[in-house]
């Protein structure tokens, strides 16, 4: 038995050893000449052959000693070893060990087998890089993918906004110089859901510290034509699309030293009218900010599980907005029993609630599983990994799987199927009809109520809009005339008298002299704004933030505060660190139920933060970084896969949303890099040489890593 064990292969190079193996076998066992290919598996053995004394549960013992490579070129040997090389309860074991998954997360859901998960998360990832792009001069700022994925677009401090093929390889669709249009440079894009359409955000040229932008809408099919410009400001609002032919941009007013008005503005992305009364913006929210706070980087989420909320609310005499919730500038009350309705969670009942380090794996994903593979098709194509530190997993609350599998079916994506099809572009161009029976929707912001830093997240339930489609003209010219004229004769009557005169001649006129607002007592002026439904507070400078694909999650990045700090005056934030943060937010629940803490890295101060976004696919979570990498993490199972290298700062990733095996990267290098999987480069016929760092298990605990000043990982600012 002992000569047995010593004939199966575990040596690390296993070419040799297999070759020996195969030929003990040979020499030692024969096949019965009656029996056809299709029976070998049940052929007879020689009387005195060892291996057919050796029992199952052995093997699957000496398998477990293997790596996963040795035990694939050994399941080569005999049908039996490849039968017996499949083995779930192995590759569970190789699985959890190799990728570092925890004990305690169960299989996905919907996935084959621990096998396949194995598999895609070897051939499946994006790992190669497959294209550089350098067509733009200056630091690449943000990456976006259309719908179909058969573009994607980018932004620049050259000022040009560029569309590119997403096919290999990747070529130049159109492209435009925005600083024919006084623009500084570009910072963001987003695709409209028909993929006609085109969003460009970007910066005014002005004084260092104006925060003048502006938002323009280009066509995408039919030529690159520019089709209107709206004002943005301040720019970090970005701007998103609201409907496939309206899109949201904002506007600030101060009130108050320290106190501004944020307005948000429902703008029509076609404003070629016939007539002026015709209205091609509509005023939708107006909010109030405090300590010089104000609303930024807006995004819109489509949430069809709120059309079973407001028909719950109908059916208990409710008010379908919500009356139970309370404004983002009152002390917050404890949450109901309803898990997805109630006044928000204070910060103190948050941390008891959500900051737990119980570790769970999200249930988000459904990807489909990879076909099982025929003998021709393994080994796997394992990578080798390099020996830097291992990035934190994302752990989930215990709750959160149990909340996901009661939920998965309500939280499908309706709102989004719908709009999948291709659209008349007819109908499109008039613009009128997509607001009417609007999915329900979460107006999602970041903002701050502490310091001008934004440090928490904002949600408005949206349920309908209405759009006026006819100004009013209000009075003529020369009624205009007439009461300026009349205002300006007031104006000097009243220069002339004392202020107890003026108070005696509007008691004379049975009038209440006009007062100015007391604009920082927010009690005395809630009723002019908008009050906002939910607010999430994460202790630290918010710095990005995505969707998942249904629009159920929302992740968020951010750069965490000192603990227990003291912020002593709004225009001083206080210091952020060196490390970003990625949390999780349910969409159903307005919770948080995921935590990433200190994964990758940033260096620039709190009072030059900029954005690193991050985005969100069906299966993994990738996100820029400082250091000089951009990094990737699977959803379900939590666990860092790759770091992609750049030679600065990369500021945006984007997944392709219609394959989640190819990602692009932008950087402060000028550079665009694209990553595809192991499996695609090899069908595209694309040299893998070219790969991103593998995360694999090195030891079973990792010290967390020393945080470094780098100083090639600075933003330059411009």
């Amino acid at each position: 038995m002992a000569e047995t064990i010593d004939d199966v292969p575990m040596a690390d190079s296993s070419d040799g050893r297999v070759d020996r193996v195969r030929e003990s076998m040979q020499s030692n066992s024969s096949f019965s000449s009656s029996t056809s290919d299709q029976d070998a598996d049940d052929g007879k053995y020689i009387e005195n052959s060892p291996w057919v004394f050796i029992p199952e549960p052995l093997f699957v013992q000496i398998f477990q000693h293997l790596k996963a490579r040795d035990m694939l070129n050994a399941g080569q040997c005999c049908k039996r070893w490849y039968n017996l090389s499949k083995d779930d309860y192995i590759w569970r074991k190789y699985f959890r060990e190799d990728f570092n998954v925890d004990a305690s997360i169960p299989l996905k859901r919907g996935a084959e087998s621990w096998r396949a998960e194995y598999r895609r998360l070897t051939n499946n990832v994006p790992m190669v890089m497959t294209d550089v792009l350098t067509f733009h001069s200056h630091q690449v700022l943000h990456v976006s993918f259309s719908h179909n994925g058969k573009m994607f677009a980018t932004c620049s401090k050259d000022g040009f906004v560029i569309v590119w093929n997403s096919a290999y390889p990747s070529t130049i669709r159109d492209s435009y110089d925005m600083r024919k249009l006084s623009w500084k440079y570009t910072q963001f894009s987003q695709f409209n859901q028909s993929d006609t359409l085109l969003l460009v955000s970007g910066v005014h040229f002005g004084s260092p510290h104006s925060t003048s932008g502006e938002i323009a809408v280009f066509t995408v099919q039919n030529g690159f034509k520019l089709k209107c410009r709206v004002t943005n400001r301040p720019y970090d609002i970005f701007g998103t699309w609201f409907s496939d032919q309206h899109l949201l941009s904002g506007d600030l007013s101060w009130l108050a030293h320290l106190v501004s008005s944020s307005i948000l503005w429902l703008n029509k992305a076609n404003q070629e009218v016939d007539s002026e009364h015709t209205p091609v913006r509509s005023q939708m929210y107006k909010f109030y900010n405090r300590n010089a706070s104000s609303i930024r980087a807006i995004m819109v989420a489509n949430c069809p599980w709120l059309s079973d909320e407001t028909e719950a609310n109908k059916a208990d005499g409710k008010d379908a907005g919500g009356t139970g919730q309370k404004s983002s500038d009152e002390e917050p009350g404890t949450s109901r029993g309803d898990r997805r309705a109630g006044n928000p969670l204070s910060h103190y009942q948050m941390n008891q609630d959500v900051d737990s380090d119980d570790e769970q794996g999200e249930g988000a994903d459904d990807g489909k599983c990879q076909e099982p593979r025929t003998t021709e098709d393994v080994p796997y194509q394992l990578l080798v990994g390099d020996q830097a530190d291992y990035a934190s997993p994302i752990q989930y609350l215990e709750e959160f799987r149990q909340e996901y599998e009661e939920s998965y079916y309500e939280s499908s994506d309706d709102c989004l199927e719908d709009d999948e099809d291709d659209p008349d572009e007819e109908e499109l161009s008039e613009g009128e009809d997509d607001l009417e029976n609007l999915c329900p929707k979460y107006l999602i912001f970041s903002t701050g109520s502490k310091t001008y830093t934004p440090h928490q997240i904002g949600f408005k339930r949206i349920t309908s809009v209405n759009f006026p489609r006819r100004l009013d003209p209000g009075p003529s010219l020369r009624e205009r005339i007439a009461l300026r004229d009349r205002q300006r004769e007031q104006q000097e009557i009243l220069a002339e008298m004392s202020p107890e005169e003026i108070r005696l001649q509007y008691v004379l006129q049975n009038e209440e002299p006009p007062m100015e607002p007391d604009w920082e007592n927010y009690e005395d002026v809630a009723g002019r704004f908008d009050k906002v439904d939910k607010l999430i507070d994460l202790h630290g400078h918010i710095i990005g933030m995505g969707l998942s694909p249904d629009h159920r999650y929302l992740y968020v990045n951010s750069r965490p505060w000192p603990k227990n700090c003291v912020i002593r005056s709004p225009l001083d934030p206080p210091a952020i660190a060196q490390e970003i943060d990625i949390h999780v937010i349910d969409l159903m629940t307005l919770k948080k139920v995921g935590k990433m803490l200190r994964a990758h890295k940033a260096y620039t101060p709190n009072t030059e933060c900029f954005f690193i976004f991050l985005d969100v696919c069906d299966n993994y979570v990738a996100s820029g970084a400082e250091d000089m990498h951009a990094y990737l993490w699977d959803r379900y199972y939590g666990v860092c896969l790759a770091k992609y290298q750049h030679a600065d700062v990369v500021n945006s990733v984007a997944f392709n949303p219609r394959d989640n095996e190819m990602l692009v990267t932008t950087s402060d290098d000028y550079e665009i890099k694209i990553w595809r999987s192991l499996s695609k480069a090899q069908k595209l016929g694309i040299p893998t040489a070219n790969r991103a760092s593998e995360f694999r298990k090195q030891k079973n605990h990792r010290p967390p890593p020393q945080p470094q000043q780098h100083q090639h990982g600075m933003r330059s600012f411009v």
